[in-house]
């Protein structure tokens, strides 16, 4: 194998190492080395007399115009590379041995020059279609005074790019597990309530993994959901339905119509059910766990939310809850749920997992 001569294409440390790791695989004594890679230089490049060592030819090669010409096409490099995401057939890997070559190759050696020009690459919500974005920006943006090394800044955009995988987006797929039983959020298509609205019914159903009929389609109108600002539809997967409340009206003589809610068959808190598109029902989110969860902190899988909707003959918003508690159709049992608006508790906990990504 002939080894490529010095011509100002590369990095003069790199290639340095690589040919003395070449010359000593072929071993070649360490006397001889040195005169055969300076064979290797490129006539084109002028070198001082007398090299006698390789490191006076490491810094011959450096003082060369050539590699000043070297230095600042990678730095142009490096401003014009931009991170592409997987979703858009990117490749994070790639990307960030790209930036970390041109880094290396550019002599960019400080953490902040470097996360200067790694922002730099970074998309903007500017340049991203559709509303309400994942900003890879924002998100480098809050993790920068943690970042005091190259290391650190490859963990915190991998850290990143995990998060996003994770991002509960419009049309998405979900699960709904109960916390404290165990249970996925289900119906059964055309199996209904024989108390109350008589619509198709809704319960907690025990299963290691969620099958179809614990499978939900949820939507809203950004393309992803943000903690105190999205509200969201949940639509039965198998039967097409959403998830809520039904009411009916009622009119008194000379006075407002009433709106009137079921009753739960077992507690007789307010009935949930599952209706048709006339039964869209918004539903805010908040995190269990934090009374102060950010705005603008985006759902993710595996997330632990309270699920509220709006009721309107109490003005009030009524919370998912399920419990141990069963009814009975026929044969078969099954794990009540309900809206209320009493405190909340462990029974009100749902944790949202991601099936798949919308």
């Amino acid at each position: 194998m002939d080894f490529p001569k010095y011509d100002g294409n590369i990095h003069p440390d790199e290639w340095i190492n690589d040919i003395q790791k070449y010359l000593r695989f072929l071993n070649i004594n360490d006397g001889d080395c040195l005169k055969i890679a300076i064979s290797f230089v490129d006539p084109i490049i002028t070198l001082p007399n007398r090299i006698d060592s390789f490191e006076k030819l490491r810094n011959a090669l450096k003082e060369d115009i050539s590699f000043k010409v070297f230095k600042c096409t990678n730095k142009k490099l490096l401003e014009l590379l931009k991170y592409i995401p997987e979703k858009e057939g990117g490749n994070t890997s790639k990307f960030i041995s790209n930036f970390r070559k041109l880094c290396y190759n550019s002599e960019i050696n400080d953490i902040g020059e470097q996360k200067n020009y790694f922002c730099n690459a970074l998309p903007k919500l500017s340049n991203v279609n559709g509303n309400n974005c994942y900003d890879y920006f924002l998100e480098f943006i809050k993790r920068w005074e943690k970042i005091k090394s190259m290391n650190d800044l490859i963990k915190e955009i991998e850290e990143i790019v995990s998060i996003e995988s994770n991002l509960i987006k419009n049309e998405s797929i979900v699960a709904l597990k109960h916390v404290s039983t165990g249970k996925y959020l289900s119906s059964i298509e055309n199996l209904c309530y024989t108390t109350g609205s008589k619509l198709q019914l809704v319960f907690a159903d025990s299963q290691l993994v969620p099958d179809l009929n614990a499978l939900w389609k949820i939507e809203f109108s950004n393309e992803l959901a943000t903690y105190n600002k999205t509200s969201i539809c949940l639509r039965h997967i198998k039967s097409g339905k959403f998830l809520g409340l039904h009411y009916y009206y009622y009119y008194y003589t000379n006075q407002p119509k009433a709106y009137i809610y079921y009753k739960s068959p077992i507690t007789e808190h307010t009935e949930v059910c599952c209706g048709g598109n006339k039964f869209k029902f918004n539903w805010e989110f908040k995190h269990s766990k934090l009374k102060n969860h950010q705005e603008y902190e985006y759902l993710k899988s595996n997330d632990i939310i309270n699920l509220s909707t709006y009721r309107r003959d109490t003005s009030q918003n009524l919370f998912l809850r399920s419990h141990d508690i069963q009814f009975t159709i026929g044969s078969d049992n099954f794990q009540e749920v309900v809206c209320h608006n009493e405190r909340l508790g462990g029974n009100d906990e749902w944790c949202i997992e991601l099936i798949k990504q919308g």
